[in-house]
C-alpha cells in the first residue's frame, strides 16, 4: 500500500499516546474521581472535536443512529470503564488486559461474518486464556494498590466496547471521515456522561485540583483520546480490524516500562509471565 510506512509510523505514535495514558491516569485519579475524570476527559475531547470540525452547519448523516451506539461503546463506556477499572488496578494487570482486545475483535468479527475462525487462531486464544488464568490467579502484595477483581473486570469491560466498537465501525469508515465519526461519538459520548459530569462536579471541589493532575485530564482528553482516536479511523480505512487490534500487544511493554520507573510499581515473575503467554496467544491467534 502506497504510504505504509507512514501509515505504521502513526499506529505507533498512537500505541505510544495509550501507553503514556496507563500512567497520566493514574496521576490524574489521584486527585479526580473515576466518574469525575471520564466525565471531564470525554467533555474537553468532544469540545475539541467541534474545534478541529470547525462551526460550519452540522447535518446528520443518514447512519447518525449507528454513529450514536458507536460514541456509547467507544467513548463512553469504554473510557468511563477504563478510569474506574484503572482506579482499582495495577498498570501492569490493566494493560495485560487490554491486549486481549485483538481476540475480542476477531470473536465479534467472525459472528459477523467478516472474518474466519482458523485451528491456529483457536489454539491461540486457548493460550492467551490460559494466560489471563495465570494472571488472575498472582497473588499480588501491593496492599490497597495492587490489582483486584473489580478493577481487571471493569477494564475488561472496556476492552470489549472498544472491540466492538473497532467491528461495527468498520462499514462506517467506508463513508464517513475519521473527523466526523470522532466528533459524533466524542459529542454524544460527552452528552451521554454528562447527567454523571454533572453530578460528580457538583459533589466535588473543582477549585481543589491542582494544575497537575487538570494537565492530565487534558492530556488524556487531547493524545490517547481525540489524536489517537483519529489515527485508529484513518488506520482502519486500510487494515483489517484483527491486525489493526493486533498492534494493542504493544501497550503492556510500553506502559510497564513506564510504570515500573515512573510510578514505581513493581514487575513479578509471574504477572510478566502470564503477561508473555497472553501476549504469546494474541500473536498466533493475529498470524493465524
Amino acid at each position: 500500500m502506497k504510504g505504509q510506512p507512514y501509515l505504521y509510523g502513526l499506529i505507533v505514535l498512537m500505541v505510544g499516546f495509550w501507553s503514556a495514558n496507563y500512567i497520566i491516569a493514574k496521576i490524574a485519579l489521584r486527585e479526580f474521581p473515576p466518574l469525575l475524570l471520564t466525565g471531564v476527559r470525554t467533555t474537553i475531547a468532544g469540545g475539541i472535536m467541534l474545534l478541529i470540525r470547525g462551526v460550519r452547519p452540522y447535518r446528520l448523516p443518514k447512519d447518525y443512529v449507528r454513529l450514536a451506539i458507536l460514541g456509547l461503546f467507544g467513548v463512553a463506556l469504554n473510557q468511563l470503564c477504563f478510569v474506574v477499572g484503572l482506579g482499582s488496578t495495577t498498570v501492569a494487570h490493566a494493560s495485560i488486559i487490554v491486549s486481549l482486545g485483538p481476540i475480542l475483535v476477531l470473536l465479534i468479527a467472525a459472528a459477523m461474518k467478516q472474518e474466519k475462525l482458523t485451528n491456529r487462531k483457536l489454539a491461540g486464544m486457548a493460550i492467551a486464556m490460559a494466560g489471563v488464568a495465570l494472571l488472575n490467579g498472582v497473588q499480588d502484595k501491593s496492599g490497597a494498590h495492587g490489582p483486584t477483581w473489580f478493577g481487571d473486570l471493569f477494564v475488561f469491560f472496556s476492552t470489549l466496547s472498544f472491540a466492538l466498537f473497532t467491528v461495527f465501525g468498520k462499514p462506517v469508515t467506508r463513508r464517513y471521515s475519521s473527523t466526523t465519526v470522532n466528533t459524533f461519538a466524542y459529542v454524544g459520548g460527552a452528552i451521554a456522561l454528562s447527567p454523571i459530569t454533572i453530578w460528580q462536579a457538583s459533589a466535588h471541589s473543582l477549585s481543589r485540583i491542582s494544575a497537575t493532575a487538570w494537565i492530565c485530564a487534558v492530556y488524556m482528553a487531547l493524545f490517547p483520546s481525540v489524536v489517537a482516536y483519529l489515527i485508529y479511523y484513518y488506520a482502519l480505512t486500510y487494515i483489517a480490524p484483527s491486525r489493526l487490534a493486533a498492534f494493542s500487544y504493544l501497550q503492556p511493554v510500553f506502559a510497564m516500562l513506564l510504570a515500573l520507573f515512573l510510578l514505581g510499581e513493581s514487575l513479578t515473575v509471574p504477572v510478566v509471565t502470564a503477561g508473555g503467554v497472553i501476549l504469546t496467544g494474541v500473536y498466533i491467534t493475529e498470524r493465524g
